[in-house]
C-alpha cells in the first residue's frame, strides 16, 4: 500500500510506501521544483530495483563470487509509445552461458512481466470532507 498526499510546493507529492518517506516533484522546466524524483522516474526505480534484486539472488544461488551489478534505466517517448531502455553492467559471471541465463532471467523478473503486460487500473473519487461547504 502506498499512500500520497500534496507537499508543500505546487506539484511536490510526499509518499508513504512501506514505511519510507519519498517526495516526488515535477522538474523546474515542467513548473516543479525539482526536489525529488518525476512520475516516471519513480516506476524506472521500481523497475531497477526489482531487475537488480531479482538478478543478485540468482547470482546468490550460483554462488558467483564477485558477482556485482549496476543499471540505468531511460524512459522515452516514440510515436506516442513509451518505451523503456534498461542497460546493465555486470561482473562477476563465471561464463557466456551465465550470461545468457541472466538475459533470461532479466526479461522475467516480476517488475518487467507487469510493466510488459500492462495493468488494469480501477479508480475511485471520494469527495472528502475539507472539499465539502
Amino acid at each position: 500500500m502506498v499512500h500520497a498526499a500534496q507537499g508543500g510546493a505546487p506539484y511536490q507529492v510526499e509518499i508513504e510506501a512501506g514505511g519510507h518517506a519519498i517526495l516526488a516533484d515535477e522538474p523546474p522546466a515542467n513548473g516543479g521544483g525539482g526536489k525529488g524524483p518525476d512520475p516516471f522516474e519513480l516506476v524506472l526505480s521500481g523497475l531497477a530495483a526489482c531487475t537488480l534484486i531479482t538478478l543478485r539472488m540468482y547470482a546468490e544461488r550460483k554462488q558467483w563470487a564477485g558477482f556485482s551489478i549496476s543499471g540505468r534505466f531511460r524512459h522515452r517517448r516514440e510515436g506516442g509509445q513509451h518505451l523503456i531502455d534498461r542497460e546493465l553492467e555486470v561482473t562477476g559471471v563465471p561464463d557466456a552461458a551465465g550470461m545468457e541465463r541472466l538475459g533470461d532471467i532479466v526479461e522475467k523478473t516480476p517488475v518487467t512481466l507487469a510493466l510488459k503486460a500492462g495493468f488494469a487500473i480501477s479508480t475511485r473519487l471520494n469527495h472528502g470532507a475539507a472539499a465539502r461547504t
